[in-house]
């Protein structure tokens, strides 16, 4: 009886162990919430499903993911957030929505001064923060950050809101540059320099170099390619056509970067997948689709740039590592603020 007993047991347990098996085989699936639009991932995660197998699936949004996946807890089916800018970045792990992830692979890729200290974020694209020069009215083919602020300015420049995370990060760079002092007179020399008011995003501010509003306009390099390949919007090629790329500070420090980038959510239930995920994003493949589609720099360095960005140029990026300019986010945001940068030049 105890003998046919554990037969019959051992038989019960096949179709288990069958089942647990093919489980084990099953490359699975990653669920990702996106602050970047479908359009700009979309080719990526299908060559990484090509590649491994893993089913994606993506919540998109313009806002509130981070806030999503805080209410949501243990309870979040989110494995990876990806955004734009340190501020993003810092925000999520500030709201404690991310985990430290230790991947030789990631280490190995992706340069220090582009990943968290850490290792609770990633950066996977680079962006310039530049200036946008009109071919008309400026003959200079180089520019200072801190030459911003020179009176001969006057009513010329454009810009987004001070507050945004872009100006924020690059007020930043500056504090850590050169003082929080010394930023915030060079801040209020800025706005004296405002052709009006901020108001917009970066592709309306090139919008008024090519209006004649303003002869230089602050914005991200990528915006360049965004207008000159949009289908949507032709008009906007008229806008890119009137200015040129200058990046700020390529004889001394070097320009402004942010990143894009991704974190693996806390209570991730496809972890693994999770890491494998980001790690393809910063592999040789990854970073040439995803700087080819976002018309933007790879981190990892020695990936070649797309034909559309090598035309703008090389430039020496500022080597400051992005968790230095994240710990001064604050302090810039105060600043703007307190100088009163966002209520126009006349104020």
């Amino acid at each position: 009886m105890r003998l046919g007993f554990a037969r019959a047991s051992a038989l019960a347990l096949l179709p288990l162990l069958a089942i647990t098996s093919v489980q084990a085989q099953t490359p699975g699936e990653v669920n990702i919430y996106s602050y970047r639009q479908p359009y700009l991932i979309e080719p990526l995660l299908k060559e990484f499903t090509q590649e491994t197998g893993i089913k994606v699936n993506v919540i998109f949004a313009e806002k509130g993911l981070i806030e999503r996946i805080q209410a949501e807890g243990r309870n979040s089916p989110a494995d990876v957030l990806l955004t734009v800018d340190i501020g993003n970045l810092t925000q999520a792990t500030a709201a404690g929505i991310g985990q430290p992830i230790s991947s030789p692979t990631l280490e190995a890729e992706i340069p220090a001064a582009y990943r968290a200290e850490d290792g609770q974020w990633f950066g996977l694209t680079r962006r310039a923060r530049v200036i946008y020069a009109s071919k008309e009215r400026v003959k200079q083919d180089s520019i200072t950050y801190e030459e911003l602020a020179d009176p001969k300015w006057r009513g010329k420049i454009c810009t987004r809101s001070g507050q945004h995370p872009y100006n924020v990060a690059l007020i930043a760079s500056m504090i850590a540059h050169h003082g929080e002092a010394w930023t915030e007179e060079w801040l209020k020399g800025v706005k004296a320099n405002l052709a009006h008011k901020p108001a917009g995003n970066d592709r309306l501010q090139v919008k008024g170099v090519y209006a004649g509003e303003c002869d230089l306009a602050l914005g991200n390099t990528y915006y360049m390619g965004a207008m000159l390949t949009d289908e949507k919007e032709p008009e906007q090629k008229a806008w890119a056509e009137s200015v040129n790329i200058l990046f700020p500070n390529s004889s001394d420090r070097g320009t402004h970067i942010n990143v894009s980038g991704a974190v693996v959510a806390k209570y991730a239930p496809h972890q693994e997948n999770a890491v494998k995920l980001v790690e393809f994003l910063a592999s040789d493949k990854g970073q040439e689709m995803y700087a080819e589609v976002n018309h933007e720099y790879p981190v990892k360095e020695g990936v070649s740039w797309s034909p559309l960005v090598k035309s703008w140029g090389d430039f020496k990026p500022d080597p400051i590592s992005l968790n230095e300019v994240a710990a001064l986010r604050k302090k810039a945001s105060e600043l703007v603020d307190k100088v009163g940068f966002d209520d126009g030049p006349s104020s």
